[in-house]
């Protein structure tokens, strides 16, 4: 079995522009968040069974709570734009 780890330079090799690896961390878990709240609705509106319905609150609720303790670390980072930095310490509003 091989194993092939790829890791993404720091430096950009076309410019010298310095980029911040936790930024960018962030903002990847900010996509990966959202990606995993999408999934949750999704499966949550699928499903029948009480147990999985219990299943599924729990895990909107978890992917909930991260997402929003990733927006606030976003926007003490100044990531977000100044409308959004309010969003980022009110409760999510589900549509």
């Amino acid at each position: 079995m091989r194993v092939i780890f790829r890791q993404r330079p720091c430096i950009p090799m076309d410019n010298d522009v310095i980029v911040d690896g936790e930024k960018l961390t962030i903002r990847d878990e900010l996509l990966k968040t959202r990606y995993a709240l999408e999934n949750a609705y999704a499966g949550f509106d699928n499903v029948t069974d009480p147990d999985l319905i219990d299943c599924y609150i729990y895990e909107l609720n978890a992917v909930m709570k991260r997402y929003k303790y990733l927006l606030q670390q976003a926007a003490e980072m100044d990531l977000l734009p100044e409308e959004k930095r309010a969003e980022a310490y009110r409760p999510l509003v589900t549509q």
